[in-house]
């Protein structure tokens, strides 16, 4: 049977793969366009899963707001390199998933996978990534997903793709939420207060305090006393309330909000990759063994 451009041209449109992958699925489906985007489908679905072991610690992270501001979504959604993390398609398909979770309210990433990949289409979210590692050719996937539902509306803050932070305060400061989004970005803190900081974590630093004061050669009473001072100042440098706020380090952030007499209630930051093992290449081993291995 003749395929002619035309079908080809639809199919593309429809599927964003390659002209003569689509030339292919249309012969191999005598012309039938549905069955060509099924056939693709099972094939892009076969190839994600071979490339599904590798490691994605590239990527991106959106931000997606309900139109008042007081719903937001922050998605991580991660791929191989930083190349495909600027791709258009990839990108397209991060906003895709990210609105379509904060539509849903929906933080399970499997049950975001089922979710229509934009509204009013018959291709799920799973399915729309699946198609895109057919077409990209590296492992692409979701890797979490928060919601954030406040009375007042969230402030938000990305830097560049790779950093994004939702903060939700008890008050409407839009100037106060970006500053503190901004500050949240930069200094990493891992709870608002120190009595929020887990108990585990605590004691961890501690015992790493007490081994290095143990040779110290000084009385236990005082060797007790800078275990203690250690361990409030590490609460102070984690805790976002005792941080130096960014802006003017002569402030701290607790006394930021106490001037603007406002709260932060919650806060999550993504970082691209944050806790995920990535490969080390050494590239001058690389070439050398490639030149040893040529001779």
């Amino acid at each position: 049977m003749k395929i002619t451009a035309a079908q080809v041209s639809e199919l593309r449109e429809r599927t964003g793969a390659g002209m003569m992958e689509c030339k292919k699925a249309l012969v191999e489906a005598n012309g039938d366009i549905k069955a060509a985007i099924e056939a693709m489908r099972k094939a892009g679905a076969a190839k994600a899963d071979k490339k599904a072991d590798r490691i994605a610690a590239e990527g991106t992270i959106i931000i997606k707001l309900s139109a008042d501001h007081k719903n937001a979504a922050i998605v991580e959604i991660n791929c191989e390199t930083d190349f495909v993390g600027r791709d258009e398609s990839f990108l397209q398909f991060a906003n895709n998933a990210a609105e379509q979770a904060l539509a849903a309210k929906e933080t399970n990433i499997e049950a975001v996978g089922n979710l229509p990949i934009s509204a009013g289409s018959n291709v799920t979210v799973e399915q729309a990534r699946q198609e895109l590692v057919a077409k990209i050719g590296e492992n692409i996937r979701i890797r979490r997903i928060k919601i954030l539902s406040s009375e007042f509306p969230i402030a938000q803050y990305r830097h560049g793709n790779k950093i994004g932070v939702v903060v939700k305060l008890d008050s409407v400061n839009e100037d106060l939420g970006k500053d503190i989004a901004m500050h949240i970005a930069a200094s990493r803190p891992e709870a608002i207060s120190p009595d929020e900081i887990p108990a585990e974590l605590i004691a961890k630093e501690r015992e790493i305090f007490a081994a290095q004061a143990a040779g110290s050669g000084k009385p236990a009473e005082i060797v007790a006393k800078m275990i203690e001072g250690r361990i409030a100042k590490f609460v102070n440098e984690i805790s976002l309330l005792g941080q130096p706020f960014v802006k003017d380090p002569t402030m701290s952030v607790g006394k930021l909000l106490d001037n603007a007499k406002s709260k932060v209630l919650a806060f999550e930051r993504f970082e691209v990759g944050e806790g995920i093992e990535k490969r080390e290449d050494n590239f001058a081993e690389e070439v050398m063994a490639q030149v040893q291995g040529a001779q």
